[in-house]
C-alpha cells in the first residue's frame, strides 16, 4: 500500500490546487443531486400524491415557501428550478471530467518522463544487472497499471464525495434510519474484505505472468533466424500455449472476482431495501415522504458503493505494479549518474584523448575472487593508433567500458589528459567519444535520421563524406531512397557489412577526438576491411584511436599493441617488435591466424 500512496503523493504534489478545485466541485455536483432529489417532494405534490402542506419535518421547512406561490406559477417555477439545478450540474460534471482527465494525463507523462530519464541516466553498471525486457516490461504494462490504479483512485474520490455528501442528506432526514443502512452497509463492506485479498493476490499473478511472457517473446524474436534454422517452432508454440492457458485462467478469476462482488452487493441491496421500507415504517413510524426520498438516496448510492469497493479491488490489484516501478525508480536514483545533473550546463572542456590506467582492477561481481582485470598499468598516447587484442574473455571490452566510464575501477584510477576520470569530467569525455560496437545497432527509420542522430545540424555533404571513409558511400547510392531509405528494426534490410560501415560513417560524422573501435570491421568482407583499415590509419595525428581486434592483419599499422590474457597485460609494444617475441600469445595468435588463412 505504501506504493501506492507514494504515487498519489507524487500527484498531489504534481497537481497542487488543481486536485482541490476538483474536490470542491465534486462536493458541488453531490450537493446540486441532493437538491434534485429533494426537489422531487414538490414536483410530485402537483399531482396530488404528496400533498406540500402535509410534507413531514425538515423537508416541510424546506419547501414551506411554495404553499405562498399561486398555482399558476407553481408548477413552472418549481420545473424550472429542477431544470436549472440539472443543467448546472451536467456542465459543472462535464467541466470537473475535463480536468481530471487533463491532471491524469499530465501526471502520466510527468510519471513517464521522469522514469524514463532516471532510467536513461543510471550507470552502465544497472544495466548489467538487468533483463532487457523487464525493463520493457515495467516501462509498459506495469507503468500502464500504475497510471489504471491512479485512475482508479480519482474515481474513488469522486464517489467517495459524492456518497459522503449524498449521506449527510440522509442524516439530515432522518439520522436513525440512515445509521440503519450505514451499519448493514458497514457489515457488508468488512465481509467483502477478503475479495480485496483476492484482488491483490491476482495482481501478483498478473505482473509475474507478464514478466514471464515478455521474456521469453523478447528473446524468441531477437533469436527468430536460430528458431528458423533449426525447426524450434513447434517447442515455442507449445510454450507460448502454456504460459496463455495461466494467463487466461487468470484472468477468468478476475472475471469471478468481479462477479462474486457484484452478487454480493446486489442481493445485499435488494435484501436491505426490503428489510429498510419494512424497519422505517413499522418501527422507526417514518412519514411516506421521508421513506421515498430515502430509498430514492439510497437506491443511487448503492450503485456507488458498488463502484467504490470495484475501484479498491482494482487498486489492490495493481499495487504489484506500483512496488515494481517504484522500486525500479529507487534503483535508478541510487545508480544514477552525476553527469546526468549538468547536462544542461554542458561541460565543454576538450578532450584531447590521452589514456592512463594506474593499478586498475575490476570486477562484476564483487563476491567473487577473480577479477576480470587484475592491475592493469597502460598508457594510451593523444592522436595515436591504440590496438588491444587477447583471446576471448581477455577482459578487451571490460577495459574500454572502464576508459569510457561505464565501468567504474574497483582499485586503481583511470585518468583522461592527466587528470582522474570522475563524474565530473566524464560528460565532456563522453562528448568527445564516437563508440563503434562489434553489433552494430541502427533504428528503424532511415539511413540520413540514422546519421542526424549524434549531428542534427550536418549537411549532406558531411554525411556523403563520412559515408565515403566508412566505405558506404557505394552501396548507400545504389539504394532506391537514397539517405531517405528506410531499413528495418535494427538494419535488418541490410547486411551486417553495410550496417557497420553505417554505424562507422555515423560515429565520424560526430567528429570526435577519440574514436573507439570494438570489433566494429567483423563483418567486413576482406575488401572492405582493408579499405577501411587504411581509412582508418589516415585518422592517425588527427584523433586517438582505439581498437579491439581479432584479426591481426588490421592492426598492422598501429601505434602501438596491447595483449592481454585473463584480465592481464602480458605483452605491451608495436606490431612487429611483438610478432618477433617467439613463444609469446601474440606470436601464438599470428601464428594460429596464418594457418587458419592456409
Amino acid at each position: 500500500m505504501n506504493a501506492f500512496l507514494y504515487y498519489i503523493k507524487r500527484m498531489h504534489h504534481f497537481a497542487g490546487k488543481g486536485l482541490y478545485v476538483n474536490v470542491v466541485g465534486r462536493a458541488i455536483v453531490s450537493l446540486l443531486e441532493g437538491a434534485g432529489i429533494l426537489l422531487l417532494i414538490p414536483l410530485i405534490s402537483f399531482g396530488g400524491f404528496v400533498q406540500v402542506e402535509n410534507v413531514s419535518g425538515k423537508i416541510m421547512e424546506l419547501f414551506h415557501f411554495l404553499t405562498r406561490i399561486p398555482e399558476s406559477f407553481y408548477l413552472p417555477l418549481v420545473l424550472g428550478l429542477y431544470l436549472f439545478i440539472v443543467v448546472g450540474q451536467t456542465f459543472l460534471q462535464r467541466y470537473l471530467s475535463i480536468r481530471d482527465a487533463r491532471i491524469r494525463e499530465n501526471f502520466s507523462r510527468h510519471l513517464r518522463l521522469d522514469i524514463y530519464s532516471s532510467l536513461l541516466n543510471s550507470r552502465w553498471s544497472f544495466f548489467l544487472q538487468k533483463r532487457k525486457s523487464d525493463l520493457v516490461n515495467l516501462l509498459t504494462t506495469e507503468l500502464a497499471r500504475v497510471l489504471g490504479a491512479i485512475n482508479y483512485f480519482l474515481q474513488l474520490l469522486s464517489h467517495i464525495i459524492f456518497t459522503v455528501i449524498q449521506i449527510c442528506i440522509a442524516l439530515w432526514l432522518s439520522a436513525w434510519l440512515t445509521l440503519f443502512i450505514l451499519a448493514c452497509g458497514l457489515v457488508i463492506g468488512y465481509c467483502s474484505k477478503s475479495l480485496i485479498k483476492r484482488s491483490n493476490k491476482l495482481g501478483k499473478q498478473t505482473s509475474k505472468l507478464g514478466e514471464t511472457y515478455m521474456a521469453g517473446i523478447t528473446d524468441q524474436i531477437n533469436g527468430i533466424k536460430d528458431i528458423k534454422s533449426n525447426t524450434l517452432e513447434h517447442n515455442h508454440v507449445n510454450w507460448l500455449q502454456s504460459l496463455t492457458e495461466k494467463m487466461s485462467e487468470e484472468q477468468i478469476n478476475y472475471v469471478k472476482l468481479r462477479s462474486d462482488s457484484q452478487l454480493i452487493y446486489k442481493l445485499s441491496s435488494a435484501c436491505l431495501i426490503a428489510l429498510f421500507i419494512f424497519i422505517s415504517l413499522k418501527t422507526f413510524s417514518a412519514q411516506q415522504d421521508q421513506v421515498l426520498l430515502l430509498i430514492l438516496i439510497f437506491s443511487r448510492l448503492w450503485p456507488k458503493f458498488t463502484s467504490i469497493q470495484s475501484n479498491i479491488e482494482q487498486i489492490a490489484a495493481s499495487i504489484p505494479s506500483c512496488r515494481l516501478v517504484r522500486e525500479l525508480l529507487q534503483e535508478c536514483q541510487k545508480e544514477k549518474e552525476k553527469v546526468a545533473v549538468s547536462i544542461e550546463t554542458e561541460n565543454k572542456t576538450a578532450i584531447k584523448g590521452s589514456f592512463q590506467c594506474q593499478n586498475v582492477s575490476f570486477r562484476y561481481n564483487k563476491t567473487k575472487e577473480e577479477c576480470v582485470l587484475d592491475n592493469i598499468n597502460l598508457h594510451i598516447l593523444q592522436n595515436q593508433i591504440t590496438a588491444i587484442v587477447g583471446p576471448s574473455g581477455a577482459g578487451k571490452s571490460t577495459l574500454i567500458d572502464l576508459l569510457m566510464g561505464l565501468n567504474i575501477p574497483e582499485k586503481g584510477e583511470v585518468l583522461i589528459d592527466g587528470s582522474p576520470l570522475t563524474e565530473e569530467n566524464l560528460l565532456a569525455l563522453r562528448n568527445s567519444i564516437s563508440y563503434v560496437s562489434q553489433d552494430p545497432f541502427l533504428f528503424n527509420t532511415s539511413i540520413r535520421e540514422n546519421l542526424l542522430m549524434v549531428k542534427n545540424t550536418a549537411s549532406d555533404e558531411e554525411i556523403w563524406e563520412a559515408l565515403q571513409f566508412s566505405q558506404g558511400y557505394e552501396f548507400v547510392k545504389e539504394l532506391p531512397h537514397g539517405l531517405d531509405t528506410v531499413i528495418g528494426d535494427r538494419g535488418v534490410r541490410l547486411s551486417g557489412g553495410e550496417r557497420q560501415r553505417l554505424v562507422l560513417a555515423r560515429a565520424l560524422l560526430k567528429k570526435p577526438s577519440i574514436l573507439i573501435l570494438d570489433e566494429a570491421t567483423s563483418a567486413l568482407d576482406v575488401r572492405n576491411e582493408a579499405k577501411v583499415s587504411r581509412a582508418v590509419e589516415e585518422l592517425k595525428g588527427r584523433m586517438t584511436v582505439i581498437i579491439i581486434a581479432h584479426r591481426l592483419s588490421t592492426i598492422r599499422n598501429a601505434d602501438a599493441v596491447i595483449v592481454l590474457e585473463k584480465g592481464k597485460i602480458v605483452q605491451q609494444g608495436s606490431y612487429t617488435q611483438l610478432s618477433k617475441e617467439k613463444g609469446h600469445l601474440f606470436n601464438e595468435l599470428l601464428q594460429s591466424q596464418a594457418q587458419a588463412v592456409q
